[in-house]
C-alpha cells in the first residue's frame, strides 16, 4: 500500500431503486493519471463524490476506500486538505478579479497572507494567466476560466487532483495546453483522477483507466494495452452503407453497422485495403483502431440518457 494513492474494494452506491455503482475495485498509484470513462449514467460522478466524502457508500463495513490512508466516510476533512477538485461547471465568482478568486481559497486552507500572494503568483505563472491577474472573470475567455479553475484547485499544493470533464467545450489549443500542465503536475508527484468524454484526452494523458457501464467496471488497464487486447488492429469506416451491399466479407472481418455508416474491423490490413480499393476517395477511412472504437464496443452505440 506504500505506493498506492487510492485503494477501493467492493464499493457500491444505491439511490432508491437505482444502483449507481456496483462492487467496484481499483487501485491508483502515486503520481499516476487514472481515468474513468463511461456513458452518462455510468456512475463516474457518483464514484468521485464517494472518494472525496460528499456521498456515502453502501455498507461501509463491507467495503474499503482509502485516499492516502484516509477513509472519506469518516475523514473527509483530511482528504479535503490534501486534494484539489476541478468541477465540470464554471463556478468562479464573477464579481471578483482573477487574483481575488484565488485569494479567497487561500483563506479556506489557512495560508498566511505573504505565502498566499507568493502561491497565487506561482500558479498564475504556471497556468499562463499572469497578465490577467487583475481582470474580472467576465473578461476571460472560456479557456482562461478553465485554467483559472485548475489553478484554484492547486492552491493548497494537493497530493491528489480530481478533474471532472476538464476540457469540455475548449478549443484544441487550450486542450493541449492543459494536457501539458497535467503531465507536468504528474512529474512533480501529483496523483490525478480524471473523468472525460474525450477519448483522445484519455488516451493521451491516462496511465491507466476504467471503462464503466451501468455502475460496473467493464475493462481496466492502460489505454494502449486495452485496445491491443480487445480490438482488431484496423478499421475501415464506410460513410455509405450501400457501398458494401453485396460485398462478400472474408472470415477475418467483423462488421458493425449504424443507419449511416459501416465499420469493418480486422487484423488483416490487406483485407480491408482490398475492399477500400473499390470505393471512391472520400467515401471511407482506413485507419488504426482507437479508444473510441473500444468504448463503443464495450458500452454500445445506443444513447444512454
Amino acid at each position: 500500500m506504500k505506493n498506492k494513492a487510492i485503494f477501493a474494494e467492493n464499493v457500491s452506491k444505491t439511490f432508491k431503486d437505482v444502483q449507481a455503482v456496483k462492487g467496484l475495485d481499483f487501485q491508483v498509484n502515486t503520481a499516476e493519471c487514472f481515468g474513468f470513462l463511461g456513458p452518462n449514467g455510468a456512475g463516474k460522478t457518483t464514484l468521485m463524490q464517494i472518494l472525496i466524502g460528499r456521498c456515502r457508500r453502501d455498507t461501509p463495513d463491507k467495503s474499503i476506500v482509502e485516499i492516502f490512508g484516509f477513509d472519506p466516510e469518516i475523514q473527509e476533512l483530511e482528504i479535503k486538505y490534501l486534494s484539489g477538485v476541478v468541477p465540470q461547471e464554471d463556478n468562479l465568482d464573477v464579481d471578483l478579479s482573477v487574483r481575488q478568486n484565488l485569494l479567497i481559497y487561500t483563506r479556506f486552507y489557512g495560508i498566511k497572507k505573504r505565502d498566499a500572494q507568493e502561491r497565487i503568483d506561482e500558479l498564475l505563472d504556471f497556468m499562463d494567466l499572469s497578465e490577467k491577474k487583475d481582470s474580472k472573470i467576465r473578461e476571460l475567455s472560456g479557456g482562461m476560466k478553465r485554467r483559472l479553475i485548475i489553478a484554484r484547485a492547486l492552491i493548497n499544493s494537493p497530493r491528489l487532483l480530481i478533474l471532472d470533464e476538464p476540457t469540455t467545450g475548449l478549443d484544441p489549443q487550450v486542450r493541449q495546453h492543459i494536457w501539458d500542465k497535467l503531465r507536468q503536475l504528474q512529474k512533480d508527484g501529483v496523483t490525478i483522477l480524471l473523468t472525460t468524454h474525450y477519448m483522445e484526452e484519455a488516451f493521451q494523458i491516462c496511465n491507466r483507466l476504467i471503462i464503466m457501464h451501468k455502475g460496473e467496471k467493464i475493462l481496466q488497464g492502460s489505454p494502449k494495452n486495452l485496445i491491443w487486447e480487445n480490438m482488431e488492429s484496423y478499421v475501415l469506416e464506410i460513410l455509405n452503407p450501400d457501398l458494401v451491399t453485396g460485398v462478400k466479407l472474408s472470415g477475418d472481418i467483423r462488421k458493425e453497422e449504424t443507419e449511416t455508416r459501416v465499420f469493418l474491423y480486422s487484423e488483416n490490413f490487406a483485407s480491408l485495403d482490398n475492399i477500400a480499393g473499390s470505393m471512391k476517395p472520400g467515401s471511407f477511412f482506413l485507419r488504426q483502431a482507437n479508444l473510441e472504437d473500444l468504448f463503443l464496443r464495450t458500452t454500445g452505440r445506443k444513447l444512454h440518457e
